[in-house]
């Protein structure tokens, strides 16, 4: 639509508040978001459902809007720290995107005291003249309380975190083993060695793996691999429409935090009937394939099974054994030595079948937060991919492809996971990018993920390459869950699932239900929950989805994708917290780092060994003017020429952390010969104005001294801030000559 044509038009969405008091009004048609002044927020508060008018666009294109009706307020609680300021209860939103404190009546603050953290309800909502009022419904405890971050953060990301009554009395009425009937129509694998392979923190296991030599065709020779993947059976016990299904559906996701995880499922399923722990049968359904040489998928099929786990691997310990087959770590497991080496090879095989298909697979780092027993941050490590967490993650994805092959041959809908290409604008972005670094590299106007790994696999070995690699990345889009099969983009597959983790994941619960029904000649709908017969196909017909079955599936996935980002933002925030708080004790502290994203306000870095990211704002880079190059993704000194880009090497000094806006803030550390002088030169004038030869000796004393407290000051002088070092020179001259002027 026109700018024209849409001015004074009425669109309704969702408001979106922001930290310095204005807002932004997320539309429901995927229109620019309207922008909304601090004045029209006073009315609303962050996640209300309005109705807004465009009432002007500023220079750039941006439209404003007015409010026009309020449709639903947000019923969740809010929350923050309960403060007594001049005889007055409010409550402080943790949330900064509310913008308004709450007002709270001295017979609601329930036993509440000042300075605790709270959630509160609101009674009155805020208006053009009053602030919002509200209740404590629950106390959380003190902010520095243990945990506290993730008591905030599920309540402020709305994380479900307590089971219903109705599911935990379901789940307390499971059986603790499995019973003979629920071996019925399975097929027995309890003697094939399956082995579960998993970090050392972890606590349920959801798969298992097993591989040996086999053969295709009449030869007699192997030459070829059976590779069986064995994931636990939940749709076993979690029936659809039964409580614990409609508190699974509403989490859609485990969460993971620092030292907690808040389940999908209740633990006696998690941890219990659904967790491969080794030496005790467990329901499994099981892919079984025949991989060849080439790393190609032959055949497969699914079924069924009663499994048991011969033994609970960690990565650090099958990397080991891999490393050296005569080690201790071999010696321990020597009769599975030789069941983990053929798992070896099968991973070999599908390592090229990915090279040969051009899937994305760039090197990151990844990091895991080591805390102590308060559940404060002790230490921060950089986890170390191996190659048994690569054997793992081929073996799933080989299971994942065979699940979605399966479901799409039969024409039933489901959940896939999608992961499209780059959209116009990061196309021509990271185009215009390749083409200013004159790599003589690019990708072309319909990429293929070959294309990506091609630019990598050329530049893993320049100084650049890890600024190249950031913005290969940048450029994808985000992986959903959608009814509607679009292939995976960074994969390179045609079709692809979530079938391996129906522990943690709702869309692979999903895609157990339908292979199932398939198994069975049935089809599952998500409506009910019910399986019926297949209707027969005459003369090759597809068999096909109503429009509202349809609907439902992209429904389901739309939620499950959003509940998957939630989960993501809860746990960042989190992390955010924790790395916040860590960082408060390293204030004034000098560190290098790595410039791992470049804005137009300013840079964001890593700290070399603490692997924490801030801001060092435009500001902070020098007295002069920056320039961003979006193309080049880099500031540039428009004075000096002085560039920043991603994967540069800097020097910073910690210098504020804002613990409630989980924000750390850098300054730049300049070379000091170039300061120091700077500081001569300043001081040689203003000594000059001194009005007599005493005050200019003061002046040159004090001044020296003044040099050299600056130059310390410069690595911080404990509060973070750092000493000026031209006004210092200044103050000591001004009294300087105040002094002369008394004397005299």
């Amino acid at each position: 639509m026109a700018v024209g044509a849409e001015l004074m038009s009425e669109v309704v969405g969702t408001v979106q508040g922001h930290r310095d008091g204005h807002g932004f009004l997320v539309r429901d048609d995927r229109q620019p978001d309207l922008y909304l002044s601090p004045q029209e927020m006073r009315a609303v508060l962050h996640r209300d459902r309005v109705k807004a008018r465009i009432i002007r666009y500023d220079r750039k294109g941006r439209p404003e809007g007015r409010i026009l009706e309020i449709l639903e307020r947000k019923k969740a609680p809010i929350i923050g720290r309960l403060l007594h300021e001049s005889g007055i209860w409010l409550v402080a939103p943790e949330d900064k995107r509310y913008g308004q404190d709450i007002m709270v009546p001295k017979n609601a603050i329930a036993n509440a005291t000042a300075g605790q953290v709270v959630a509160i309800e609101l009674t009155e909502p805020p208006s053009l003249y009053s602030q919002p009022m509200g209740r404590v419904t629950e106390v959380l405890g003190e902010i520095d309380d243990p945990g506290m971050e993730i008591e905030i953060a599920v309540r402020k990301y709305e994380v479900p975190h307590r089971f219903s009554p109705e599911t935990l009395a379901q789940a307390a009425a499971l059986p603790d083993k499995i019973r003979p009937i629920d071996r019925k129509h399975r097929i027995d694998l309890t003697d094939v060695p399956l082995v579960t392979i998993d970090g050392e923190d972890a606590r349920d296991f959801d798969d298992a793996v097993y591989c040996e030599p086999a053969t295709i065709g009449r030869g007699k020779s192997p030459n070829a691999w059976r590779l069986v993947v064995a994931i636990a059976d939940v749709s076993h016990y979690v029936k659809p429409g039964e409580p614990i299904d409609e508190d699974a559906y509403e989490r859609a996701t485990s969460v993971y935090f620092p030292r907690r995880v808040i389940p999908m499922l209740p633990e006696k399923l998690s941890n219990g009937l659904c967790s491969l722990n080794p030496n005790e049968d467990r329901l499994a359904m099981v892919c079984d394939m025949l991989v060849g040489t080439a790393g190609e998928i032959h055949a497969y099929q699914f079924f069924p099974a009663v499994m048991c786990s011969h033994a609970r691997f960690t990565y650090t310990e099958v990397a080991a054994i891999l490393a050296n087959t005569r080690g201790p770590e071999a010696a321990r497991r020597s009769e599975l030595v030789p069941h983990l080496l053929n798992l070896n090879e099968v991973y070999r095989a599908l390592l090229k079948a990915r090279g040969k298909r051009g899937a994305v697979d760039f090197e990151t780092t990844e990091t895991q937060i080591v805390c102590d027993e308060n559940g404060r941050i002790e230490k921060i490590v950089p986890r170390t991919r191996t190659e048994a967490h690569k054997l793992i993650e081929e073996a799933m994805l080989a299971a994942n492809v065979c699940s979605a092959d399966f479901i799409a041959l039969a024409k039933h809908p489901a959940l896939y996971r999608v992961h499209e290409g780059p959209t116009p604008e990061k196309k021509t972005l990271l185009q215009n990018y390749l083409k200013a670094l004159g790599l003589g590299l690019s990708i072309s106007d319909d990429p293929t993920p070959g294309e990506y790994q091609a630019i990598a696999d050329a530049t893993k070995d320049r100084p650049d390459a890890m600024q190249i690699h950031t913005m290969l990345l940048r450029s994808m889009q985000q992986a959903i869950y959608t009814g509607t099969n679009a292939g995976h983009f960074g994969l390179a597959y045609e079709a692809y699932t979530h079938f391996t983790s129906p522990i943690r994941r709702y869309p692979d619960l999903l895609v157990h239900r339908v292979i199932k029904a398939l198994l069975h000649g049935k089809r599952y709908h998500l409506s009910t929950g019910a399986t019926e017969e297949a209707p027969k196909r005459r003369n090759g017909a597809k068999q096909t989805t109503t429009g509202s079955e349809g609907e439902m599936w992209e429904a389901a996935g739309a939620h499950c994708s959003a509940n998957e980002r939630r989960a993501d933002e809860a746990s960042r925030d989190v992390e955010a917290w924790l790395k916040c708080r860590y960082m408060r004790e390293h204030l004034g502290e000098e560190f290098g780092g790595t410039v791992t994203a470049v804005t137009s306000f300013g840079l964001f870095v890593t700290l070399d060994g603490l692997y924490v990211d801030g801001l060092v704002h435009i500001t902070e880079l020098g007295g002069e003017y920056y320039r961003f190059d979006e193309v080049k993704q880099e500031l540039r000194g428009e004075r000096t020429g002085v560039r920043y880009a991603v994967g540069a090497r800097v020097r910073v000094q910690v210098s504020r952390v804002d613990l409630d806006g989980r924000k750390i803030d850098f300054r730049m550390v300049h070379d000091s010969d170039e300061d120091a002088a700077l500081i001569r030169a300043r001081r040689d004038r203003l000594v000059g104005k001194a009005s007599s030869a005493v005050a200019e000796l003061a002046a040159v004393k004090d001044a020296d001294r003044v040099i050299k407290a600056a130059a310390k000051a410069k690595s911080g002088n404990g509060s973070g801030k750092a000493a000026h070092p031209v006004r210092a020179v200044k103050a000591v001259a001004r009294k300087a000559s105040a002094k002369a002027v008394r004397r005299r």
